[in-house]
């Protein structure tokens, strides 16, 4: 099937791959736009586990300051090099994370950060909130509310509050990025502060 131009265009600006693979996920997709969406952020994903192990030592430390000076973020996200951290793609992604840290409140970066006694905790809350259950019925439940828990909690697991469908998850956009500018990027921490919030 032909595909038009102006639908390989409207994927290019939408996800930043080149004309070629734009083209190549329309004609999979047989002209399907969120089909063919799909095929390139499976294809980014890939790409970006292939760059997952090399290391990003350059970037960018942003701020985010909203609500007249009441609340503020510094978000370190690292790159491979000083050049693609210069480019006003990687400011603009920079920034946005910072954003989102601010209107979201993660506690964590990843799952990875969250210590072992703060998620059986956790555990020990949701089993005992369901009583008179069989123990299968129990795990399961649980499962499901520390899936939640990480959604909530983990910066990566967040939906990104920027994504109008409500389906993109951060480190979603985290791999579109690596897709697009070439080099693995990694988001390595944040600190939000809320005037006269209290500290742990």
């Amino acid at each position: 099937m032909s595909i038009s131009a102006s639908a390989i265009k409207e994927l290019r600006e939408q996800t930043g791959a080149g004309m070629m693979d734009c083209k190549k996920a329309l004609t999979e997709a047989e002209g399907n736009p969120s089909t063919a969406l799909d095929i390139l952020r499976k294809k980014g994903l890939a790409m970006a586990s292939k760059k997952s192990s090399r290391t990003a030592s350059e970037g960018l430390v942003a701020s985010y300051i909203h609500m007249g000076g009441k609340l503020g973020v510094l978000v370190e996200i690292n790159c491979e090099t000083d050049f693609v951290a210069k480019t006003d793609d990687y400011q603009e992604f920079v920034k946005d994370v910072a954003m989102h840290i601010a209107a979201a409140n993660p506690s964590y970066v990843s799952r990875d950060e969250i210590p072992s006694d703060v998620i059986e905790k956790e555990k020990e809350i949701f089993a005992s909130q369901v009583t008179n259950k069989p123990p299968q019925v129990v795990e399961k439940i649980v499962e499901g509310k520390i899936e939640k828990f990480y959604s909530e909690s983990c910066l990566e697991d967040q939906v990104y509050v920027k994504d109008p469908e409500g389906k993109l998850k951060v480190k979603d956009l985290v791999v579109e990025k690596i897709a697009k500018l070439g080099e693995n990027i990694v988001i390595r921490r944040f600190v939000r502060f809320q005037l006269g919030e209290k500290t742990s």
